[in-house]
């Protein structure tokens, strides 16, 4: 069983950062995909950006390419969204989830943080 817990959001004004982090305990870290997905209120849960296992790279959805990046810290078991340039648009629940090896999608989620961009 893996547990994820968010952390880092907060209200910020347009143009701002902030960096979200997303702590697992359960199993091995190293080898779970990592991601983070928002949703938008009255809206359904959107992909934001994913860290593959082994380094085998990263994603993001275009709406905040080169604006956010996703890392991650195996020896603490953290992934993290660093979140420049904040727009009113990025205003979302942020949760992080894990994919496990030999599985094709996200089982286990965090419980979301809260994001606030103001203009």
């Amino acid at each position: 069983q893996v547990q994820l817990v968010e952390s880092g959001g907060g209200s910020v004004q347009a143009g701002g950062s902030l960096r979200l982090s997303c702590a697992a305990s359960g199993g091995t870290f190293s080898r779970y995909g990592m991601g983070w997905f928002r949703q938008p209120p009255g809206k359904g849960r959107e992909f934001v950006a994913a860290s593959y296992w082994s380094g085998r790279g990263t994603s993001y959805a275009d709406s905040v390419k080169g604006r956010f990046t996703i890392s991650r810290d195996n020896a603490k078991n953290t992934v993290y969204l660093q979140m420049n340039k904040l727009k009113p648009e990025d205003t979302a629940v942020y949760y992080c989830a894990a994919m496990v090896p030999g599985r094709e999608q996200y089982d286990y989620w965090g419980q979301g943080t809260q994001v606030t961009v103001s203009s």
